[in-house]
């Protein structure tokens, strides 16, 4: 056709009912809602799979909620080992000081100048260890 060509009416609507045909043809609408939409209404409760599997979708969700337990007890252990090895820490910090602090106290020289006014003298004389054998019965 030209451009300035006389379209009557009548053939105008036929040529875009033929296009709304081929539309359709092309498009056919599913009477059935999305699965996305099934969810969100809630439809898919009511199938008869989902009432035939109600004890295996229970199991499933209690699976679920002890992975999610699991998962906040594993964080109170984590936190509770935390706390116990600074603790751990504070008490070791502890013995160090005082351990540092009795080696200072009873030093040799220190001991020998306390109880020199008790009359009590270092020896001069080695160790000498006396062994014995025992007798076999």
């Amino acid at each position: 056709m030209a451009e300035n060509e006389f379209i009557d009416k009548e053939q105008a609507e036929k040529e875009s009912k033929k296009v709304e045909q081929k539309v359709k043809k092309s498009k056919p609408k599913s009477s059935k809602p999305s699965a996305f939409a099934q969810i969100l209404n809630g439809d898919f409760l009511t199938r008869e799979f989902v009432l035939n599997n109600l004890n295996f979708i229970f199991f499933i969700i209690l699976l679920l909620l002890l992975i999610v337990g699991k998962g906040y007890y594993g964080k109170q252990l984590a936190k509770d080992v935390d706390t116990v090895q600074k603790e751990l820490d504070e008490m070791t910090a502890d013995y160090i000081e005082s351990k540092a602090k009795l080696e200072e106290v009873t030093r040799r020289f220190k001991l020998v100048e306390k109880l020199g006014p008790r009359g009590l003298k270092e020896s001069e004389n080695t160790i000498k260890v006396i062994q014995m054998k025992k007798a076999k019965n």
